[in-house]
């Protein structure tokens, strides 16, 4: 069974930076597909941000140019490093890993932006 347990999360003034981490219990080169979703209060869970086992990243178009995702083979984490936040950026933000046979969820960990 893999585990995920995500870090770094807090409360920030906006305009401030965050960085998540993911620390995951398998070498995340076995994987096709790494994530970062966020689940706000009454909504849906949503994609943040993605990374393709080849590089290729991708992002929701609320957090392009603020957010980015990456990965340390060595140290088996997947990042996601959070810029100029808002406070619509207050959520729950979980990591996500994917292999041939299923995804992979940690517990989440919470940012809240707010003055």
């Amino acid at each position: 069974q893999v585990q995920l347990v995500e870090s770094g999360g807090g409360l920030v003034q906006p305009g401030g930076s965050l960085r998540l981490s993911c620390a995951v219990s398998r070498s995340i080169n076995s994987f096709y597909y790494m994530r970062w979703y966020c689940q706000a209060p009454g909504k849906e869970r949503e994609l943040v941000a993605a990374l393709a086992s080849g590089g290729h990243t991708s992002y929701a178009d609320s957090v392009k140019g603020r957010f980015a995702i990456s990965r340390d083979s060595a140290e088996n984490t997947v990042s996601l490093q959070m810029n100029s936040l808002k406070p619509e950026d207050t959520a729950v933000y979980f990591c996500n890993v994917e292999d041939r046979r299923q995804n992979y969820w940690g517990q989440g960990t919470q940012v809240t932006v707010s003055s």
